[in-house]
């Protein structure tokens, strides 16, 4: 009896402190390509998972399959400002003493939290996940981020970019860690591993000219018009690609009258959106090059996991993190922002010394991301310095 009585007491003694420990994690929505590194951060900690509702059109993953997930109201102040109801609070339970929280300089409730937690709860730890610094801010927007940052534990940015651009500003390096992002990473690897080549594009097209993929929503900050300039400019030089769009948005009436006026119809194919991650991988697969002639985003992250390399423009402060896994000449590579000219170039170039290295470059795209983007990446980061 003695030795059962034992271990039930120590397993309530185990289970009070586990609840004395919960991870309390605040996010503004819970989008579905966060599943992945959702889920693997619910099984590895006892967490309360606290969202936003959602005002974009970015899906969001169905939340009960994390363990404990309760919702929040937002309430904005014209379109800039906003205050998360009831998060506040939760500074004040004694069940949470670690908190893990998105960061957005226009969230008014950081302010306060930030500064209830760093002057009258020190025992209490306060990480956030955050873009952190693009290079573009405005000197009122610095210095908000900045008096955010100085009030908290440590930092989660995305890129190695925005962590070198914050030391620049002053903050230590030990409360930087990058974290980069990922999709479903484990879903799309076992879809890579067993795909073939197809001749999905010379079937459409009727030709074999090298095929240029964008997949992603089709939206003004994407600069997709872009793309299309880039190849009637470059059939003035006697050179033809052909574009496919897997993606749908409130651009696409005005990119397929481009395409009209050009005299482009027989070489560009608007798919539309697609949500099954089979045929993504098929259209990302076959084609030769990615091209996100704006911000690429987790674009760059789909099309690399398949394989297929990346054009995008240089000016990084007006990019997304994810630029970083683009390494010229081996992943991709960059155009003069905005410049139809340079886009055009770049692209000849790129197919001009590249093209019989298709399966070279196949493989460094692999490697990129199986070793800095994924939820494993992430993970092995979170559990280093969440503490």
């Amino acid at each position: 009896i003695m030795p059962s009585l034992v271990g039930s007491e120590m397993c309530i003694r185990d289970s009070i402190i586990m609840e004395k420990n919960k991870l309390c994690i605040v996010y503004n929505t819970a989008p579905r390509y966060r599943e992945a590194i959702f889920r693997a951060i619910d099984a590895e900690w006892n967490c309360d998972w606290y969202f936003g509702h959602t005002t974009t059109d970015i899906k969001e993953m169905d939340t009960s399959l994390l363990n404990k997930v309760y919702y929040y109201k937002t309430y904005w102040w014209g379109q800039k400002f906003y205050w998360q109801h009831g998060i506040l609070g939760l500074l004040f339970r004694h069940d949470y003493r670690l908190f893990f929280m998105l960061l957005e300089s226009r969230c008014l409730t950081a302010y306060l939290f930030f500064f209830l937690a760093h002057f009258f709860f020190p025992k209490k730890k306060v990480y956030i996940w955050t873009h952190g610094w693009y290079g573009k801010e405005t000197k009122i927007e610095a210095k908000l981020k900045l008096w955010l940052f100085r009030h908290v534990d440590g930092i989660f940015v995305y890129g190695n970019h925005a962590k070198c651009l914050l030391m620049e500003q002053g903050l230590s390096e030990k409360k930087l860690f990058v974290i980069h992002n990922s999709l479903a990473y484990d879903k799309q690897r076992a879809i890579r591993e067993r795909i073939k080549p197809s001749d999905i594009y010379k079937e459409h097209f009727n030709n074999r000219c090298p095929t240029l993929i964008f997949i992603g929503r089709l939206t003004p900050v994407k600069r997709l018009d872009l793309l299309i300039d880039a190849v009637s400019l470059l059939n003035a030089r006697n050179e033809y690609y052909n574009i496919v769009f897997v993606g749908d948005g409130e651009m696409r009436s005005n990119l397929e009258k481009n395409v009209s006026e050009k005299g482009l119809t027989k070489n560009v194919w608007f798919y539309g959106s697609c949500y099954d991650e089979q045929t993504n991988a098929e259209l990302i697969y076959n084609a030769d090059m990615c091209v996100a002639p704006g911000n690429v985003g987790l674009t760059a992250i789909h099309a690399m996991t398949f394989g297929c390399p990346v054009i995008t423009h240089s000016d990084f402060k007006w990019q997304m993190p994810e630029f970083e896994a683009i390494h010229p000449g081996k992943t991709g590579d960059f155009f003069i922002r905005d410049n139809v000219s340079a886009l055009a170039d770049t692209i000849s170039h790129w197919f001009t010394v590249k093209q019989s290295q298709r399966e070279t470059v196949r493989q460094n795209c692999f490697h990129e991301i199986d070793t800095q983007w994924t939820p494993q990446f992430q993970m092995e980061v979170i559990k280093r310095y969440l503490k």
